[in-house]
């Protein structure tokens, strides 16, 4: 098989050959420790060296790979800047950078990381929330002036040609959009949202309508010439043990726009809709299946999310990809042994491609990545 057909074979509950191998991803500070652990300081791509270390066959696709490039993100973005440094007055301590981002955020960030650590998840970055970019109705319409649907650079120049090469694909391809709940949250901060749901429901009810029609008006642009396999939604809305809205609130005020996006990717041929929130999601679950989801990742198990348990009660109404709870890879030996057997009925059943429930922390130390890798690609057919 394909990388593309294993791919969606597994996560429709169909017989993919082996199930994809996605061990997880390091980030900045884990890199830094596998390097003093035994991964060669000159090796990036530790995946492939993990493989080529166990014997583990790695996937090739044969055709080119091809960025489809569309940008759903803010234009103009604001200005990245330091307002204020406090450094710290005890020795190993780090100090304090006050900090706006490139979405018009103010906040507290170590002095150990820069303004540049908040554009992606280059490492675990700690940060409090000072300001965000809509306080009130008033600075709406700057913000809103920002997301035009149909400014051509949201699309690159060479847009054609790149869904022209896109067409014969072997391997996945999709690209990633802020879920309502995510992007109101960006523009108003999460206690800012909370409250503006109780406050003012009407202007969030307009916000997302706006959001809404944005990302709709963008689909239907990128579907006249090309169709991804799968659209990830970004919806960070879970703590450890509930939502942080609950599945009536879901359904008031999320719903209709989960619903909009996943009727209209389906009927333009989009295979997989999934929804990407850390956090206990149990209860969010049941309103994503009847939303028009596929999938959910990454499944925290620190969070209490249960995967065979999950699958018991869903069935094949919900895929699932992550899963692995990193504090197991964190342990080693026994620990890491006994979590990919009891994920392993799950593996076994379709509908999953397990992987770490989050990204990489530094205490997975390189001997134990191996041997999560090495017990990964046993349960998954690659060994």
């Amino acid at each position: 098989m394909t990388p593309r057909q294993r791919y969606l074979a597994a996560l429709q509950f169909e017989k993919p050959d082996r199930v994809p191998f996605t061990p997880g991803h390091g980030r900045e500070s884990t890199l830094k420790a596998w390097h003093s652990q035994g991964l060669p300081p000159d090796v990036s791509d530790y995946v492939a060296y993990a493989c080529e270390q166990l014997g583990i066959e790695r996937e090739h696709a044969t055709a080119e790979w091809v960025s489809p490039g569309v940008n759903f993100l803010m234009k103009p973005q604001f200005e990245e800047k330091v307002i204020n440094h406090r450094p710290s007055r005890t020795p190993g301590v780090p100090g304090v950078l006050v900090v706006q981002d490139w979405k018009g955020n103010v906040c507290e960030i170590s002095d150990e990381f820069n303004v540049t650590y908040l554009r992606n998840a280059i490492d675990f970055v700690t940060r409090t929330w000072l300001k965000c970019p809509v306080q009130s109705r008033a600075d709406w319409p700057d913000m809103a002036r920002r997301y035009d649907a149909t400014d051509p650079p949201r699309l690159p120049d060479d847009f054609r040609k790149r869904a022209a090469k896109l067409h014969d694909r072997d391997y996945i391809s999709m690209f990633v959009v802020n879920g309502p709940f995510w992007q109101l949250r960006e523009w108003l901060g999460f206690e800012g949202l909370c409250m503006m749901l109780l406050d003012d429901p009407d202007f969030v009810r307009e916000m997302i309508a706006f959001w809404q029609n944005f990302v709709s008006d963008m689909l239907t642009r990128i579907f006249e010439h090309y169709v991804p396999d799968t659209i990830i939604i970004s919806e960070d809305m879970a703590y450890k043990e509930k939502p942080m809205i609950g599945p009536d609130m879901c359904r008031q005020f999320l719903f209709d726009c989960w619903r909009c996006w996943t009727d209209q990717a389906h009927a333009a041929g989009v295979a997989i809709m999934d929804v990407d929130s850390d956090g206990h999601t149990g209860q969010l679950i049941p309103v994503w299946i009847d939303a028009g989801f596929d999938a959910n990742c990454p499944q925290e198990v620190a969070a209490g999310n249960d995967l065979p348990a999950l699958r018991r009660h869903f069935g094949t109404h919900m895929a699932y990809r992550g899963g692995v709870d990193k504090r197991a890879m964190a342990k080693g030996g026994r620990a890491i042994r006994n979590e990919i057997a009891r994920l392993k009925p799950v593996i076994d059943a379709g509908g999953y491609i397990p992987s770490c429930d989050h990204g990489i922390p530094s205490d997975v130390s390189w001997p134990n990545f191996i041997d999560h890798c090495r017990l990964l690609a046993q349960a998954t057919g690659w060994l």
